[in-house]
Order: C-alpha cells, then sequence, then structure tokens
C-alpha cells in the first residue's frame, strides 16, 4: 500500500497539499504489509515538527517572580495592584494553569482602579467565558449573567470635575452692552455677553480684553464650523448650564467648537451626552474618531466599551482594526486612559489566538511594545512580537525583540534567538546560545529540548532524555523519541513511548501521531480509535500541519474498518469501560452517534468521559449536545443541571435535578441530585437522603455502566456512614456489572476492616484490570509496606509525572531520615512544572525547620499566589515573616 504515505519527493516540498484519498483508496487485504515498513514512506508519514516557541512570559524561577508579585501586593498602592495581577495571570499562563490565571485575571478586574481597567479586565473575562456563550440563555434563566458582562455606566463612573460644575462668575464694569450678536451667515444669534464670557478664557479674552470684538456688538461667525442652530443651543448652555433635546448631529458641533474655544465645561456636558449614545458598534466607529481628535475620554471609552464586548468578532471589521492599530500615545490616553498596556495585552491575545501571523496580531503587538512601562512588561512584550515576527519570517526583527527581551532577563527569549541562529547557517552558535544559558541558570527542560535540536543521534536523545527527566510534560521529547524507534522498526518501542504521555496527557499532537503509526501498522481500528478520539475532542482539529482534515482521514480510515452493529457497540463500550480505557470508549461513542443512536445519552456519556481525561470544555460542548438533542423536557432539565453544576452554580444545579424529578424520577435526575447533595458535603446529615435517592435510582430503567457508577457512589456514602457490610454489597454488585472502578471502594472496606492484605489485593485486581491505572498504584500504596509503597509511588510517577501525592511522600520520608537537601529537591521536581499550593506548602515547612527564612517566605508567598485564602499556609507565613531579617 505504498501510495498511503508521501513519497520522497513530497517531502522536500511539504507545503504542497495532501490527497489523503490517494493513500487509501484500496481494497483491504491486497497490498503486502512490507511496503508500510519502507525507512522513506515511515519516515515520510511521521515527520516530528520542531516543538513551537511559546509568545508566553516564562522567567527562569516561577515561583520567586510570584513570591515579588505578592510581596508588592502586600504594599503597593491600589492603583497598581491590577497590572499586578495582570503579571501573575501572565505567569499562570506560561504555565498551562488555566483555573488560576482565570482566577488572576478576575482579581485584576476586582481590584482595577479605573473605569479602563475594569472594561479592559471584564472584556477579558468574558472572552475567557465565551465558551459559554451557547449556554447564556440557561445561565441568564437562573440569574447568573455575571457582573463582567453587563455594560459599564461610563458617565457615572467618571464624574465630572469640581471645577467644571457650575460656570464661571465674571464681575466686568463698563459700559458695554450687555447683549451681542454673534452672525452666521445671514442669521444674528443675541447672547449675554457676560455669560458667554464665563465659558472660556478665550471667550472671556475676546469680548472683555483688547480684541477688537469687545467693542463690536455684532461679531461675524461664519467661518468657526458653527451652524446657527448649534450657536443657540451654545447661547443657550451659557444662560442655563444645560444641552436638552438636541441630535448627535448638534453635539458633535458642540463638542468641536467647545474644544476649539476651550470651553471646558460645555465640552465635558457634550461628551458625557453622546458617551450615553453609544449602542452599537457603527455607533462607535463613527464616533471614536471625534473623540480621539477632540480629546473626549468619556465618548473614546464608551465607544471602547463597545469594542471589547464584541470580541473577537470586532476584529474581522477593519475599521475598528485601524483605530486600535493607528492609535498614538496621545489617543491611547484618551481612550484607555493608564490601561494601554493591559488593553493591548488583551487585544494581541486574541488576535494571536484568530492567526498569530497576521498584520493585525504584530500592529497590536507593536503598541504593546510602545505601552510598556516595567521591565516585566516589556519582557513579555518583546518576546511576543519576537514569535510572532519569527512566525511571519521576518528574521531580522524577530532577533531585534527576542534580543530584547533577553536583555531585559526574560532568558526564555534564547530559544528564539537559537533558532535564527540556525536558520542563518550557525547550528553551532544555536547549540553554544543554549549551553551559556545552562551553565549559567538552574537548568530546565525547555533548555535541554532546544538545545536537542542542534544535535544529531545519541546526542539528542541524551539531550531529550534530560528535557524529560526535569520536565516530563513537554510533548516534543516523547514524540521524537516514538517516532525515533518507529524509524528504526521498533515497534513496541515507539508505541510505547507515545503511551508514556497518553497515559497522562490526552494531548492531541501525540494522539496524531500514535495515529501516524497505527496507519503504518496497517492497525486501522486502532487508528480509527484515535483519529475519533481527537474529532471528539477538537472537531475542526487538522493533521499534517494543517493540511488535512482530521474528518476527511476520518471517513477515509472508515473504509477499512468492519461496521459494527449496534449490539456490538454496546459490548464494545462495556468492554473498554470496564477496561477503564477511556479513549477507547470515546472512540465507541464518537462511532455510535455515527450511526444515529439516541443522541442525547451518549453525548452525556460522552462528557463524563471527557470530565475523567480532563479536558472540561470538550466536556461542557458534550453537555450542551446532550442539551439541544434531549429527547424530553425531563431529560432536558437533567442535562441543563450538569451544565450548572459543572460550570461551579451548584445550588441551581439541584435546582434542575428537582425540577425533573417532579416531572419523571428518572434514573439520572436521582443520581443528580443524589450527586450534588453528596459533593457539596456540607451537611453530614444528608447522608440518609442521598442513599435514599440512589437507592431510588436504582430502581429506575438505565444501563450497567451507570447503574455500576450509582453502586459505587452509593458504597462511598456507606463507608463514610460506617456501614461497611452494605459497603461491600454495593461495591461487590458493581463488580458484577463490570464496574471495574469498585475495586478501590472495597480496598477500603478492607482495610477500615483491619485487612490490609485483602485492600492491597484487591488493588492489585484494580490495576490488572484498568489500563489507565496510575490512581491504582497511588491508591494501592497505603495498603503496603514502606518498600512497597515507594515501588508503588515510583509507578506512579513514572505513569502520571503530574500526580503530586508521591512526591510529596518521598520527601518526606527523606525528611525524616534527616536527607533535608534530597528532601527538597525532591519537592522541587515537582514544582518546577506545577505550581501546586501542597508542594510549596511542604518546602516552605521544610525550609523553615532548616532555618532557611528567606527560601521559606518565598515558598510562603508564591503559595499565597496559588491560594491566597489558605488558612494554613496564611498561619505559616505570619510565623516564618516574623523572623525575616
Amino acid at each position: 500500500m505504498k501510495n498511503l504515505f508521501l513519497s520522497e519527493s513530497c517531502k522536500e516540498t511539504q507545503l504542497h497539499p495532501l490527497n489523503p484519498h490517494s493513500w487509501l483508496q484500496v481494497e483491504r487485504g491486497k497490498l503486502s504489509k512490507s511496503s508500510f515498513h519502507s525507512p522513506s514512506s515511515i519516515e515520510s508519514l511521521i515527520k516530528v515538527p520542531e516543538p513551537p516557541i511559546l509568545p508566553f512570559f516564562k522567567p527562569i524561577n516561577y515561583v520567586e517572580v510570584l513570591a515579588q508579585i505578592h510581596e508588592e501586593l502586600e504594599s503597593c498602592p491600589p492603583f497598581e495592584r491590577s497590572s499586578l495581577y495582570l503579571l501573575q495571570f501572565q505567569v499562570f499562563k506560561g504555565l498551562g494553569e488555566v483555573n488560576l490565571l482565570r482566577r488572576s485575571l478576575r482579581s485584576a478586574w476586582l481590584k482595577a482602579n479605573s473605569v479602563h481597567e475594569k472594561l479592559v479586565f471584564g472584556a477579558w473575562l468574558k472572552y475567557e467565558k465565551r465558551r459559554e456563550e451557547p449556554i447564556s440563555d440557561l445561565l441568564s434563566s437562573c440569574g447568573k449573567c455575571t457582573q463582567e458582562f453587563k455594560l459599564v455606566d461610563i458617565v457615572s463612573q467618571l464624574p465630572a470635575d469640581q471645577h467644571l460644575n457650575s460656570p464661571e462668575v465674571v464681575q466686568v464694569t463698563g459700559t458695554h452692552s450687555d447683549t451681542v450678536f454673534f452672525q452666521i451667515g445671514e442669521e444674528k444669534i443675541a447672547c449675554d455677553k457676560q455669560k458667554m464670557a464665563a465659558l472660556s478664557a478665550p471667550f472671556h479674552a475676546m469680548l472683555n480684553g483688547y480684541f477688537m470684538e469687545s467693542n463690536q456688538e455684532v461679531i461675524d461667525f461664519s467661518n468657526n464650523g458653527i451652524t446657527p442652530v448649534s450657536m443657540r443651543m451654545i447661547t443657550e448652555f451659557s444662560r442655563t448650564g444645560c444641552l436638552e433635546g438636541i441630535t448627535s448631529c448638534v453635539l458633535l458641533e458642540i463638542l468641536i467648537f467647545s474644544n476649539t474655544f476651550c470651553c471646558e465645561r460645555l465640552k465635558d456636558v457634550c461628551d458625557r451626552k453622546l458617551a450615553s449614545l453609544v449602542s452599537s458598534r457603527q455607533d462607535a466607529i463613527d464616533l471614536m474618531e471625534y473623540a480621539l481628535e477632540e480629546s473626549s475620554p468619556l465618548l473614546a471609552s464608551s465607544c471602547l466599551q463597545v469594542f471589547l464586548r464584541e470580541l473577537p468578532d470586532c476584529l474581522n471589521d477593519d475599521r475598528v482594526v485601524k483605530i486600535f492599530s493607528d492609535a498614538d500615545q496621545r489617543k491611547r490616553l484618551i481612550m484607555v486612559g493608564a490601561a494601554s498596556f493591559s488593553l493591548y495585552c488583551l487585544l494581541s491575545e486574541v488576535a494571536m489566538n484568530q492567526d498569530p501571523r497576521s498584520d493585525i496580531t504584530a500592529s497590536f503587538l507593536e503598541r504593546l511594545v510602545e505601552s510598556v512601562v516595567t521591565n516585566r512588561q516589556r519582557q513579555l512584550a518583546f518576546h511576543q512580537l519576537g514569535c510572532v515576527r519569527l512566525l511571519r519570517g521576518e528574521y531580522d526583527k524577530a532577533e531585534q525583540f527576542f534580543e530584547a527581551a533577553f536583555s531585559e532577563g526574560h532568558i526564555y527569549s534564547v530559544a528564539g534567538l537559537a533558532r535564527l541562529s540556525s536558520i542563518k547557517g550557525y547550528k553551532l552558535l544555536s547549540y553554544d546560545k543554549l549551553s551559556s544559558v545552562i551553565s549559567s541558570y538552574s537548568p530546565l527542560g525547555w533548555m535541554y529540548q532546544e538545545r536537542s535540536l542542534y544535535c544529531e543521534g545519541d546526542k539528542r536523545l541524551e539531550e531529550l532524555n534530560k528535557a524529560t527527566e526535569l520536565n516530563p510534560t513537554l510533548n516534543y521529547p516523547y514524540m521524537y523519541r516514538a517516532a525515533f524507534f518507529m524509524r528504526k522498526q521498533n515497534v513496541q518501542a515507539a508505541l510505547a513511548e507515545i503511551n508514556r504521555i497518553l497515559g497522562f496527557k490526552l494531548a492531541l499532537e501525540c494522539l496524531e501521531l500514535r495515529f501516524c503509526f497505527y496507519l503504518a501498522l496497517e492497525n486501522y481500528q486502532a487508528a480509527l480509535c484515535d483519529v475519533q478520539a481527537i474529532l471528539t475532542l477538537s472537531p475542526e482539529y487538522r493533521m499534517f500541519e494543517g493540511r488535512v482534515a482530521a474528518s476527511q482521514l476520518h471517513t477515509l480510515v472508515r473504509e477499512h474498518v468492519e461496521n459494527w452493529t449496534t449490539a456490538d457497540c454496546w459490548l464494545q463500550l462495556y468492554d473498554r469501560w470496564s477496561s477503564v480505557d477511556d479513549i477507547g470508549s470515546l472512540s465507541v461513542i464518537y462511532q455510535m452517534l455515527e450511526s444515529g443512536a439516541t443522541k442525547d445519552v451518549l453525548y452525556f456519556r460522552q462528557s463524563l468521559l471527557l470530565l475523567r481525561l480532563n479536558c472540561s470544555d470538550a466536556a461542557m460542548r458534550s453537555l450542551q449536545l446532550a442539551r439541544q438533542h434531549a429527547s424530553s423536557e425531563h431529560e432536558r432539565l437533567v442535562y441543563e443541571g450538569w451544565i450548572l453544576y459543572d460550570a461551579g452554580h451548584y445550588e441551581e444545579g439541584l435546582r434542575k435535578a428537582e425540577e425533573s424529578i417532579n416531572l419523571k424520577r428518572s434514573f439520572e435526575a436521582l443520581f443528580l441530585k443524589a450527586y450534588a447533595l453528596a459533593d457539596s458535603g456540607l451537611d453530614p446529615s444528608c447522608s440518609s437522603t442521598v442513599i435514599s435517592l440512589l437507592q431510588d435510582a436504582l430502581k429506575c430503567p438505565s444501563d450497567r455502566l451507570r447503574k455500576g457508577q450509582a453502586l459505587n457512589n452509593l458504597g462511598s456514602v456507606y463507608v463514610d456512614c460506617g456501614e461497611l457490610d452494605l459497603a461491600a454489597d454495593c461495591y461487590i454488585n458493581a463488580l458484577k456489572i463490570c464496574h471495574t472502578r469498585a475495586h478501590q471502594g472495597l480496598a477500603r472496606v478492607h482495610l477500615l476492616r483491619n485487612d490490609r492484605n485483602a485492600a492491597y489485593g484487591e488493588m492489585t485486581k484494580l490495576i490488572e484490570k484498568a489500563k489507565n491505572n496510575a490512581s491504582a498504584y497511588e491508591k494501592r500504596s497505603e495498603y503496603c509496606d514502606r518498600e512497597l509503597r515507594k515501588a508503588d509511588l515510583d509507578m506512579v510517577t513514572q505513569l502520571d509525572p503530574l500526580r503530586i501525592y508521591p512526591y510529596r511522600y518521598r520527601a518526606a520520608v527523606l525528611m525524616d531520615s534527616h536527607k533535608e537537601k534530597e528532601a527538597i529537591a525532591e519537592l522541587s521536581r515537582a514544582i518546577a512544572v506545577k505550581a501546586d499550593l501542597h508542594l510549596l506548602h511542604l518546602r516552605a515547612a521544610f525550609h523553615e525547620h532548616i532555618g532557611d527564612v528567606l527560601g521559606a517566605l518565598r515558598d510562603c508567598r508564591a503559595a499565597l499566589s496559588v491560594d491566597p485564602n489558605h488558612q494554613e499556609m496564611l498561619e505559616l507565613h505570619s510565623r516564618v515573616n516574623s523572623h525575616e531579617p
């Protein structure tokens, strides 16, 4: 099947579009497998692209930066707090900590010291929550439209200066007439001379000074760009201090006039009235030019609010983009005050998410660079612009900005400089740049990953192994090693390597690589499984460097796999679910959805799997689809309850469950209510209610998958109530219907009965059955002696290096053995890649124990950046802080 792969000639023109139809339009079994294993064919299919240089703020020691931010937040004036929270947001973004970065963004919004910051951070929060827009009607019906989605009353938020609130009182003596006429064309408008003089210093000088107009009763104003209608309004304002019942066109005339003649009070009234009239994007576009030209901050802010509320859609409007791109320092000050850096951070992020190579992205980042104030802001702005220039192939400019970021202290930018040196043919120089950084700073995984790009053969593998040792979450080392083994035709090693990372991190690019491996092996069933998982996670995903839609490959591979009947699919789903093969389960559900089966139930099952795989956004999308396809009102209410519950609105989710139960006592409605009550943990007395709900749910029709989960949950409640026999019965019944995770509950029952051996044996059964079993090893470690526990926890770290308990346990054992340095090093291994409160807390305690007050204080402050309200952390921080020299 030679044309499954790209030919060698195609390798040389990698940007040419692929024609996947030619790969797979063959009959099964007609071609020899030998063609698949030719090195040239495999090489062309499993090309692993170089890892991207991420446009994030990535300090060498993020703990130190978080500690500094926390320290500054404790002592800085209020107007600096939001910018510090924005920096904290950027640190967490570089670490990939989604929940933490969103909390920092909310803190920036809450601590906003100006209406401009409120607008920017409110819009940013709305942008971050854009995935909730399909359920905005549901949130609104529950009264959950959060404040950041509401319009800010800019006019009330920016009160007028006190000296503008009332007309100036001007005492004038003399025999001059009290009335003066302003002639515009053929019309004469009578004015009270002294009240007109009170409008501004220029009018006062004109009417009461040494200008010839001071002696004229008729002053020609025909050439001052004002119409008679507007002049009459100005005259009326000079007498009453009010502008009422006039159109926006007249207001604009008066605004321009008042700015020309320095009538500040009049200008402020025009500014406010115009600001209150902005209601659409077209209004904002039409009026922003006037606002910036006439220095009208209220009007400009009102227009800005409209643009920001419509992100990202408004960036598809060239007129809006031009306003943001052309704004110089003066215009930015009028439009967004002192929040220029925050604004362009937001705009740049939105633009990069849409197209990092676009002119719009580059333009916004240029404005970001112009808006920087602090050293850290410069590091971020220069680095991001360097990344975009590199992507655009503008190598000289990219080098300039990477150099600037590096010189400001952003060491990660050396990766960009090394890539540029390599592009220019100086590969040895690239290697030397990385070597210099590695020798000058505490080495991090990305440093070795980058240096590996400038090595060959075994040396490259050594570098990548070191990168994985320092940061086991980096995708590229696993992918490169897997591809290397595949080229050597060591299939088992290749699959084992890519499965290592997929065991704890469901990365699309790693799934794609494994899909290619299975294609090369003609294992179409496994290949289909992976592409279906990819499409579940990202329906629009494109493979082979974006050249082929995953859906297209799915169609082609599907032709080479036998169709399953509905019964076959359910059997396959039970098998995969019971073996805790979550990716396999996703694949089966995808196939069942294609067959036209009851979609709402399947989408709901899909959401449960995605939550288990930590894919919360995809899970929410599946729940929304379940809601859309609900076949009855009571089912729709259940799905809405789960949507609200998963979005953090627990009480509202519980109410939806109760509404559904009132319509029909279904399994899912009763299960949802029981789950919500049990998970809240607020009232221990609710255990009896939860038990009753789960017992009633088990009497309702449902499939074995859900009933197994209900039995497992019921067993957990019985254990909490001390009813061990009843709990054991639940777990045993769950195991009878292949709910494999019930082994863990039964092990807990054995432990509470003081039978550790039985508990250990139960967890061993789970390990033997489960495909993804890091958690099973971790749990089994609680039921064995010290040596076996260490072995199990070492296996946990090997299977899932992001699980923190093994690091904490090993560190505690080392500390008990008076190996303080080794204990701190063990914690530091994990802290280097995961900002975890418990790890930082323990390391702070270790530092305090050995008398390292500064180290303890640093970790305390960093931990409080992760959770500012953690009581134990606050107490430790207070204690350590009192000992600071």
